[in-house]
């Protein structure tokens, strides 16, 4: 089976909105464990589907409590104010002080088509605000303002240009063995 890899800044799916997923299934179960191992290598806390190149609406994560997946996700309310400094797989090698709500209610379904609903805070909170940008078509970058967005995309045209001819297709990724 190949591995998967994490689309970086630029490749078009990252700024698309993602589209509701319809069916339960095992090919949904199966993407959901090798997103995991992607996620793993790289390393992070939570990995959306655009990020392997799947428009859907679902993320796995893993907030130290074991491996986990939400599908269609809906932020139904929030709270507070947090700033931190959050990176993204992404936008290798990059972070940002980043303003986001505090306290989130999320709602979702498991991979057996329960209904999930949990309570966020802080850390937890940004996990599921990130991984719901991912969704959304938002990035980062999106978040910042005109002058960091500009350092922003110079440093990140950079890294993709210093990799030369080894990306054909023109979308600079991150592969895993």
């Amino acid at each position: 089976m190949e591995s998967l890899s994490i689309r970086v800044f630029g490749d078009p799916v990252l700024k698309r909105v993602a589209e509701d997923v319809q069916d339960i299934d095992g090919s949904l179960a199966s993407l959901c464990g090798r997103m995991l191992e992607a996620m793993y290598q790289a390393p992070g806390i939570g990995l959306a589907a655009p990020q392997v190149g799947v428009s859907k609406r679902f993320f796995v994560y893993d907030y130290g409590d074991g491996p986990k997946v939400l599908i269609n996700p809906e932020i139904v309310e929030s709270d507070g104010e947090w700033e931190f400094d959050e990176g993204c797989l992404s936008v290798p090698g990059l972070s940002w002080n980043i303003v986001r709500p505090k306290r989130i209610h999320i709602v979702g379904y498991g991979l057996e088509g329960e209904e999930i609903s949990i309570e966020a805070d802080e850390l937890e909170s940004r996990l599921y605000q990130h991984e719901m940008d991912h969704l959304n078509g938002k990035l980062l970058l999106d978040y910042l303002d005109d002058d960091q967005k500009r350092e922003a995309k110079k440093i990140l045209r950079q890294m993709i240009m210093s990799h030369g001819n080894d990306d054909p297709d023109g979308t600079q990724r991150i592969k895993f063995p």
